[in-house]
């Protein structure tokens, strides 16, 4: 820098340097910031599939811890056995609840484990039945509310279909038939049992009803039911005791309608 001479009484003006802009100075290269290639993902066949995470569930809360094998019923079921020709079915229609006709579950004749008496297959053994198919549609019907139920042709002696029962509506299945007694205790282990009734009154008067009922269906020939009737007089004492002895209460048409009716109305 330089200074220009002034008089006594003034302060020295500096003169600015001059920046040299010759080509012998050293230019000044602008300096660049390095941008990063975007990475990419590679798709080949070799690369490892990349694994969705799943996010857990919490559990929610109830207000008591049940086992996973507890259902919650929505009917009850009412057992309801006795002798062929008892009343089951007068008794059933008079009360009006839903209905299950435990001898829709009869195998077919030709079955090779049906029973035989008097030469002629013996449809009062419970061989002749399937508990385990009626124990299940009973369970599905509780719990779910419908089930399929097989239609059994007495006439031909076979299932010829099935139809869909639906109680959902119904506090009260009724299951009526003269094997109904032998499936009180598996009934009662599904937690579905509400009653179990045994139809008892003279064997002369169930006979009586039994005949006309048969002939008037034509059920089988009349001699056939004749004999039949005959050997199922005979036997019904015997039976009484044994479905009382298998879990059901004895007690005359009368007597159970009056107490379904009760139960209907709890």
């Amino acid at each position: 820098m330089s200074t220009t001479p002034t008089g006594p009484d003034e302060t020295p003006v500096e003169t600015p340097r001059k920046v040299s802009t010759s080509s012998t100075s050293a230019p000044v290269e602008p300096v660049e910031t390095p941008v990063e290639a975007p990475r990419q993902v590679s798709t080949s066949s070799t690369s490892a599939p990349v694994e969705p995470v799943e996010t857990p569930v919490e559990p929610v809360e109830t207000l008591f811890d049940l086992p996973e094998h507890v259902r919650r019923p929505r009917a009850r079921v009412v057992l309801m056995t006795g002798a062929s020709g008892s009343g089951k079915t007068s008794l059933t229609r008079r009360l009006g609840i839903p209905v299950m006709e435990l001898d829709e579950f009869y195998r077919d004749q030709d079955h090779p484990d049906m029973p035989k008496r008097f030469g002629i297959v013996d449809w009062d053994d419970p061989q002749s039945w399937d508990a385990d198919a009626a124990v299940a549609a009973l369970v599905e019907l509780c719990t779910t509310g419908e089930a399929d139920i097989p239609i059994y042709d007495i006439p031909s002696s076979r299932r010829t279909g099935t139809t869909r029962l639906d109680v959902s509506e119904a506090p009260l299945v009724l299951a009526e038939g003269i094997f109904a007694a032998h499936i009180v205790d598996r009934l009662r282990s599904e937690d579905v049992l509400a009653d179990a009734i045994c139809l008892a009154r003279p064997a002369v008067v169930t006979a009586w009803f039994r005949l006309l009922r048969d002939l008037g269906e034509r059920r089988k020939p009349p001699l056939t039911l004749v004999r039949r009737g005959w050997g199922l007089m005979r036997d019904e004492p015997r039976l009484v005791r044994e479905w009382t002895a298998l879990g059901c209460r004895p007690c005359t048409p009368t007597r159970a309608e009056a107490d379904l009716r009760a139960l209907l109305s709890a």
